[in-house]
């Protein structure tokens, strides 16, 4: 191979992780340039992963966090409360939060928060399911709203006060020790533990 088609793969590979959030055009460089050093065994498991990730990933039936299961193992869990539910954006929340050690209740992910700039209302969300769950499952007394701390998601939390504020259930957000703009994922782990903990009242 050439060195103008080798450039051209390396590129072409570069682009791909690109694409992806966060991840810049020099850094999706080095990513491509990285991969070209493993080994054959490497890129074979790496290549079958890829491949196998839309038909082995879905969402979970009760919660839509991601899983390998029709139900994930934190719904499936018995070791978890089922009284308390923590409402959040998409799983990247669910990793940050399981990663402060201070929830030990359950997720429903609502795919993306309210956004009319960006097209995106209510019936795009994971909301009704939310309803209705809670509406099916006596157990639950309490839902903690830990949406990201900016306009789209205090528009999505009064959404939701006003779909669930009717039903028998206490309805929380996390403490303001996160600045406002800040998302869920990028906060460090000791303050969104303090965020849950020092939980309170939703309010208008």
């Amino acid at each position: 191979m050439d060195n103008s088609k080798s450039l051209k793969f390396i590129n072409e590979l570069a682009d791909y992780f690109n694409a992806l959030p966060g991840v810049g055009k020099k850094t999706a460089q080095r990513y491509a340039l990285q991969l070209i050093k493993q080994d054959e065994d490497f890129l074979e498991g790496f290549g079958k992963t890829l491949s196998e990730l839309k038909n082995k990933i879905s969402e979970c039936e009760i919660c839509h966090n991601l899983t390998d299961e029709p139900i994930c193992s934190i719904c499936s869990s018995s070791s978890r409360s089922n009284e308390f539910i923590c409402v959040v954006e998409d799983i990247r929340d669910v990793l940050a939060i399981e990663n402060t050690h201070q929830f030990n209740g359950k997720y429903h992910v609502l795919g993306g928060v309210i956004s009319p700039m960006d097209g995106i209302g209510p019936s795009d969300l994971n909301i009704e399911s939310l309803v209705n769950r809670i509406k099916e499952t006596p157990e639950i007394k309490e839902v903690l709203l830990a949406l990201r701390i900016t306009m789209e998601g205090d528009t999505t939390n009064f959404f939701l006060y006003k779909k669930l504020k009717d039903l028998p259930v206490k309805i929380t957000t996390i403490a303001r020790g996160i600045s406002f703009g800040e998302q869920i994922e990028y906060t460090d782990e000791i303050t969104l533990a303090k965020s849950i903990l020092n939980r309170v009242p939703y309010e208008i």
